[in-house]
């Protein structure tokens, strides 16, 4: 039976670092007199337990016009440099690795983002940074919000059970700050600026012909699921407008999260004759703080289990796709023994969910 692993993982937090306070008031003085209600609406700012989150750009930039093109050209110049920054530290992260690894040696490179536009995508301009090899296949993924994390380490795995002797990036870079529209006055572009950050992630994933050796136990990926909804375009993603990206998103999601992600999990797991009792890490995307508790009240978990999601939730809000490759890392930091048990969940536009299923191995 072909295992891939997931070998390393490497982050990035981007320069500007503000903490909740600080981005409620800059809000509430972009909104102040536009939005009725505006007092109590802000309330979602220290309801959803974030302290700090860190952007691309300065304060200041979020109180000037921005046209569509000039935000996208700077989300492809930073999320080159971001993407290069996260490989660099993924092959060369010593809590992991023994050894550096080359980009001349990965054969695939999936890139995910969903917060700007660039063909050629993204990995591209980073190849003509790194010495990648001119045979490195590409796959960009975009649209898939939130889930992009989880759904690119599922297609990773598909990859690498193809091509066991393969080594695989997955980067996620999203930029969600460059979306901020200050002439939106909806409440689902409040929520948004409540909730979303910028950050990058890469992690490395081997198929099990690939040889080196490591001091730590690693999560082995044992399968993936996918699920999506009929009809559900409108419970998140974006609308594209002459100004940019409008951020839609349902206050419905966390009662669909807790209806429709039992039933998904539990079908997930069952295919492998586990149940949720038997996850012992779980890796989830910390969508906000309601999802967090969605997720506890569909699989029956306690707060103890989302506690490394609400960790990283409290310190970098939610970051869409890599959001769940940070979590992911601070569970390859703890000493996990030997047949530790995962379940890596995120949950994105479409609206869908991702699941893989991990093992700790020597």
């Amino acid at each position: 039976m072909i295992i891939p692993k997931i070998a390393s993982v490497g982050t990035y937090t981007p320069p500007f670092s503000l903490t909740q306070s600080n981005i409620e008031q800059l809000t509430k003085e972009l909104f102040q007199h536009k939005i009725s209600r505006l007092d109590r609406l802000l309330k979602v700012f220290e309801n959803g337990e974030i302290e700090t989150r860190n952007f691309c750009v300065p304060p200041d930039w979020y109180r000037e016009d921005h046209t569509f093109e000039e935000r996208n050209e700077l989300y492809i110049r930073l999320a080159t440099t971001y993407s290069v920054e996260v490989i660099q530290r993924c092959l060369t992260n010593r809590s992991f690795l023994r050894e550096n690894i080359s980009t001349e040696d990965i054969d695939a490179i999936f890139f995910v983002s969903s917060t700007g536009i660039s063909t050629p995508s993204i990995e591209a301009r980073v190849m003509n940074i790194l010495p990648f090899s001119d045979q490195t296949v590409r796959i960009p993924i975009w649209g898939l919000g939130c889930a992009g994390g989880a759904a690119g380490i599922s297609r990773a795995y598909d990859y690498c059970k193809a091509y066991p002797e393969a080594k695989v990036l997955v980067v996620c870079v999203e930029l969600c700050s460059l979306t901020f529209q200050k002439d939106d006055y909806t409440k689902s572009n409040l929520v948004g600026t409540s909730l979303f950050a910028d950050g990058a992630a890469c992690v490395l994933i081997c198929g099990d012909h690939v040889e080196f050796k490591q001091d730590i136990t690693t999560p082995h990926i044992l399968g993936r699921g996918s699920k999506w909804m009929h009809d559900s375009e409108d419970v998140m993603g974006w609308d594209v407008k002459n100004g940019g990206l409008h951020v839609v998103f349902s206050k419905s999601i966390p009662a669909i999260i807790s209806q429709w992600l039992g039933p998904f999990i539990h079908a997930f797991l069952s295919n492998y004759d586990m149940s949720p009792e038997q996850i012992d890490n779980f890796v989830a995307h910390p969508g906000g703080k309601k999802v967090l508790n969605a997720y506890e009240e569909a699989l029956q978990l306690t707060q103890e289990h989302t506690a490394v999601s609400r960790e990283i939730l409290k310190a970098h809000g939610n970051m869409s796709s890599p959001t769940v490759l940070y979590v992911l890392e601070q569970f390859m930091l703890k000493k996990n023994k030997p047949n530790t048990v995962g379940l890596l969940v995120a949950l994105g536009p479409g609206f869908s969910g991702e699941a893989v299923l991990l093992e700790w191995r020597e």
